[in-house]
């Protein structure tokens, strides 16, 4: 019970922080996204949510509005047609992911717990079911992010979200917050396109 209260007031009050504080910081991206290209500044797309609920996810638009709109990263045969230039440095830099704590003050998400899968990753939910991965809030970070990311084969990174779900503390989510700081800024674990499918791994789609 402590757990889930203190998770939910930790969500609030580090989105809405954030929020507040990135705000100059996102209308600089706002400026450089609709001076890069023509289209919406966000993005929004259908994720699993806890329960396996569907809900929408926010995110800044890196790809040109001609892209393919449901269909996942790893399946693009060239995905550096589809993606902008100011997109490749959003998506390298994890800074596209952001308006997803707006996701996170709604009770949507949480800011740590299995990344959402998307509407049609039926292979990942069925492999969390296994152990309870998709009963939890799903999250901006989670401990497969920093466990290897898009490098992730699927069974991977379902058995890793189901060790985070048997771990689960607010030592464990604070862990996950920091250590996401650290691979974010070392640009660990981005696999675009063919090579992620070849591979059989997941990325996140726009």
């Amino acid at each position: 019970m402590f757990y889930r209260i203190f998770k939910r007031l930790l969500d609030i009050l580090l989105s809405f922080i954030g929020i507040v504080l990135l705000s100059p910081f996102f209308l600089i991206i706002i400026f450089m996204i609709k001076k890069d290209s023509k289209g919406p500044i966000f993005f929004k797309q259908k994720r699993y949510g806890k329960d396996k609920q569907f809900f929408y996810i926010y995110k800044f638009r890196t790809m040109y509005i001609d892209a393919p709109g449901d269909m996942p990263t790893h399946l693009l045969k060239d995905p550096s047609k589809c993606i902008t230039k100011f997109g490749t440095v959003l998506r390298k830099t994890s800074l596209d992911e952001l308006p997803q704590i707006i996701n996170i003050l709604k009770g949507e998400m949480s800011i740590v717990g299995p990344r959402p899968a998307l509407w049609n990753q039926d292979d990942l939910i069925v492999e969390r079911d296994k152990y309870g991965a998709n009963n939890v809030p799903v999250g901006l970070t989670g401990w497969a992010q920093i466990n290897g990311r898009d490098e992730l084969a699927i069974p991977d990174k379902a058995k890793l979200d189901g060790d985070y779900v048997k771990n689960k503390s607010v030592w464990l989510d604070l862990k996950c917050i920091f250590l996401t700081v650290v691979i974010v800024f070392t640009k660990q674990g981005v696999v675009e396109g063919e090579e992620a499918s070849n591979n059989k791994r997941v990325s996140d789609g726009k």
